[in-house]
């Protein structure tokens, strides 16, 4: 069985038509989410994976970016849903 781990939460519910993760980062008061499907990916391991990289992709960038007035920059908030578009 997989578990959880910190920003991605396993969705396997029989009453719904999506089993997979979703990925799920919040900072500054801006949230971003993202669900990597099973059956997009192969198998519940191969959308794991995807998830993980992204979420290392997007916590990089938002780690590392300037805080403008306590709140992510627009141009970091941009980059974030390319990464999350692109994954």
């Amino acid at each position: 069985m997989l578990k959880s781990r910190k920003n991605l939460t396993r969705f396997t519910y029989e009453t719904t038509a999506f089993e997979g993760w979703r990925l799920c980062v919040s900072r500054a008061g801006t949230t971003f989410t993202k669900y990597f499907s099973d059956k997009n990916y192969g198998s519940a391991s191969e959308s794991l994976r995807a998830a993980e990289q992204a979420r290392t992709k997007l916590l990089k960038v938002i780690d590392n970016s300037r805080r403008i007035n306590g709140k992510l920059s627009n141009a970091t908030v941009e980059k974030s849903h390319q990464i999350l578009k692109a994954s």
